[in-house]
């Protein structure tokens, strides 16, 4: 009686001798970068899956802290026709404009130097502590803890020692440090040995070198006055108590450039939106402003949880900040060892998971180790990674695969991490050729399974922009059926994909081993036979491995009496 199975079987009636066909697992033969397939949605191998280390990966939105007004979308709010009022009232909730409580602030320019040189075009003028002034001529003057002046309206005077602190006035051309000329006047203090140079300047004089450096001067005139109110609101609501100074010259601040970076369109927003600034109940708003939002701001307790609620420092949309090149960014890549070194993980780094705020915000990073798990601020890992903005996700791509080898014609399942993105590809590597996307695939709740059917030893990777995850071996097997006919005369079977001359070994079981009795070569159709009497014992065909398969085995069968 034949079994439908396809293998041959003998079922005597009074059971001398019976021909039956089991399953067999195969052997593991790893065989990377052979051809394969398409994918395909047949049934998978049963063989389990082991999924390769992570990749991981970071995705983002925006450029700067997020809180107030975002400078892109201020700058779309003005394409779109809105007046530099409504821009300021849409950032910062609530409040209304009003004028500066100070016309004059003073800039820290530099700091802790031995000497300063100051110069000017023009004659000018130095003062004393004592208030006696001097009018110099115009050139340049080595300035340190100790300065002498002679009176150049006074030919015959004597130079004399000034006490500290000095001021150096402009006459009809501005006064420079180190080459940058300035609006207003220089005070040198003295710390020291050393001296800080301190630029004293109309509040409005001191913006012209501002706006420009903060936003670009050819953007719209709205979005150029919304800038010079917030620089204005920010410089007098941050003014430093103690030191001889109200403000840094950089980051720490604003950023001011002095009277070379000043331009016509960004003078004339100053002037236009003269000693206005942002009121909240009567006082100047904190008027934070940063590039680009990503398409909302944050509040206040988004960037720190610890502060009290600002009310006019909330979360509010800012649909038009896509115009900004940072409004999206990524995926950069981020290798393992160096998201280990910035949690201080000893052992594997596995996963890494985000905490965020309502506004998207990364408040904290936890990491998973081999070790346990750790926690990292959002912002402290935004500048340890780099990154533009703490609005971000972390990515991780890892593919599995089956651990045994696939028969051809079979499909397999690759269980696989794709977290952080909303759609990932499918690529499968050819002998000898590139990297082909064969499947497009969307992760549910950041897990993908595609299934595949390679018609050859492949491997396998996922795939986001030039982010990929470790590629995987499947290995393929000719799929291979052995037949015993009924008069027991020898062995029969066939190989899938028919290919001829290939060879094929009948093995039978030797306790734990497997020895051959017997070799042919497949013939038309991938047909093979040998021709011998069969005993009893268990049987099975083997195929060696080639051509983009690994060694391949059939199910074997059992001759018994």
């Amino acid at each position: 009686m034949r079994s439908t199975s396809g293998a041959c079987a003998t079922l005597d009636p009074s059971g001398v001798l019976a021909v039956r066909m089991r399953s067999f697992a195969t052997v593991l033969f790893i065989t990377l970068g052979l051809t394969g397939s398409a994918v395909s949605s047949g049934p998978a191998a049963d063989a389990p899956a082991v999924l390769t280390q992570p990749t991981f990966f970071i995705v983002g939105h925006g450029w700067g802290h997020g809180l107030g007004l975002s400078q892109y979308g201020a700058f779309g709010y003005a394409q779109h026709g809105w007046k530099y009022d409504q821009i300021l009232r849409h950032y910062y909730t609530g409040t209304s404009l009003g004028q500066a409580p100070v016309k004059r602030v003073r800039v820290l320019l530099s700091d802790g130097v031995a000497r300063a040189t100051i110069s000017s075009k023009k004659g000018f003028k130095v003062i004393g502590a004592d208030g006696k002034a001097f009018v110099l001529e115009a050139g340049t003057y080595n300035v340190g803890a100790a300065f002498k002046a002679k009176d150049s309206s006074e030919p015959d005077s004597k130079p004399q020692a000034l006490p500290y602190p000095i001021e150096f006035r402009p006459g009809s051309s501005a006064v420079a440090l180190g080459g940058r000329a300035y609006r207003g006047s220089f005070r040198i203090l003295k710390a020291g040995s050393k001296v800080k140079v301190v630029n004293v300047v109309d509040l409005d004089l001191y913006l012209r070198g501002v706006v420009p450096s903060e936003m670009p001067k050819d953007w719209a005139p709205e979005a150029l006055k919304a800038q010079a109110v917030a620089a204005r609101s920010y410089a007098v609501s941050h003014l430093h108590p103690g030191g001889g100074f109200d403000l840094y010259p950089d980051t720490r601040d604003q950023v001011y450039l002095g009277i070379p970076h000043e331009a016509p369109a960004t003078s004339a927003a100053v002037n236009a939106t003269a000693g206005q600034v942002v009121l909240y109940k009567g006082k100047v708003a904190s008027t934070y402003f940063f590039s680009t939002s990503g398409g909302r701001t944050a509040s206040v307790q988004d960037i720190y949880p610890n502060s009290p609620p600002i009310p006019y420092l909330v979360s509010v949309p800012d649909k038009y900040d896509s115009i900004s090149p940072y409004h999206e960014w990524g995926p950069f890549k981020f290798t393992q060892r160096r998201l280990a070194r910035l949690f201080k993980l000893k052992g594997r780094l596995l996963d890494v998971q985000t905490v965020a705020s309502p506004s998207g915000r990364v408040r904290s990073l936890v990491a998973t180790g081999a070790d346990g798990e750790k926690t990292v601020e959002g912002p402290k890992a935004r500048t340890a990674l780099g990154l533009r903005s703490t609005w971000f996700r972390v990515g991780v791509l890892a593919l599995g695969a089956p651990t045994t080898p696939v028969a051809y014609g079979t499909a397999a399942s690759l269980p696989g991490t794709a977290r952080g993105v909303g759609k990932v590809e499918l690529q499968q590597r050819e002998i000898g050729g590139a990297w082909e996307t064969v499947a497009r695939l969307t992760p549910r709740g950041g897990s993908v399974a595609p299934k595949v059917k390679p018609s050859a030893s492949s491997r396998f990777r996922l795939t986001v922009g030039e982010i990929s995850s470790v590629p995987v071996a499947v290995s393929v097997s000719r799929s291979i059926r052995l037949h015993i006919p009924n008069d027991l005369s020898g062995f029969w079977g066939t190989i899938k994909p028919a290919s001829t001359g290939a060879v094929v070994r009948i093995q039978r079981q030797a306790g734990a081993a497997w020895r051959t009795i017997a070799t042919a070569r497949t013939a038309d159709r991938g047909r093979f036979t040998v021709s011998r009497t069969v005993g009893p014992g268990t049987y099975r065909a083997r195929v060696s491995a080639g051509a983009g398969f690994v060694t391949g085995f059939s199910k074997p069968v059992d001759v018994v009496s």
